[in-house]
Parts: structure tokens; sequence; C-alpha cells
């Protein structure tokens, strides 16, 4: 028999600012910082998989990218994506995909933290 895993238990995205980065997610996304984090990252009380953003990992070097995690598609939940999108729309967020019509609901990405993609689905 051979081990496996069972999911994503952690997802976090590396930034050059953690402060810049976190109030995007609370003022734009409405995330909640959890109780603890460690002292170079902001974690948020997501469920079932925590959030947070990080200072870069030694070597990292987000100046050498146009746009980082290219290859990485992160989607986040909402019980709302048409009134998640018009929210950041009304506050000058990049919307990067248009909204669209998938098997989990609408769905459209936009430009986070860095210049990070993120997708958000649902409602």
């Amino acid at each position: 028999m051979s081990v496996t895993i069972d999911g994503p238990d952690f997802v976090a995205l590396q930034v050059r600012d953690v402060d810049a980065a976190a109030a995007f997610c609370e003022q734009h996304l409405g995330l909640r910082r959890a109780a603890v984090s460690p002292p170079h990252a902001v974690v948020f009380d997501t469920k079932p998989t925590p959030f947070a953003v990080r200072e870069l990992l030694p070597g990292i070097d987000l100046a050498d990218t146009a746009r980082p995690g290219l290859g990485v598609v992160i989607w986040f939940q909402t019980s709302d994506a048409h009134g998640l999108h018009d929210q950041l729309t009304a506050a000058g967020i990049k919307i990067l995909t248009p909204m669209a019509n998938s098997p989990f609901g609408p769905v459209f990405s936009f430009e986070g933290p860095e210049g990070y993609t993120l997708t958000a689905h649902g409602g």
C-alpha cells in the first residue's frame, strides 16, 4: 500500500509587503485574521483550508517575474460572486477574466496582492 495525501492543508502567497497584502485581503475580500499568525505572515481564518500572506522565502525575488504565481490557480468560494465582482470593480481592482458560468457557479478572476491572479466562484 502506498501513502497518499488528503489534499491542500494550507495555502500562502509570498509577498514583498505583508501588511499591504493583508490589508488588501481584509478590505477587498472580507477575510478575517486567524487568532494566531507567525511573525513572518498573516494567516486568515478561512475554512476548510487556512490561507495566508507571508514574507518571501530565501532565494525568492518577485522582481524577476512579471506576474507572481504564474501557472498556479487559487480559487476562493463566496456566497455572492456577482456581488464580489461588483465590489472589486467599484474599488478599482483589475478584473482579469469576466464573469462566466461554470460547473462551480459564477466565476471570475481578479488581480490580488502584488499581481497574483485570484479566482472567485459560487452563489
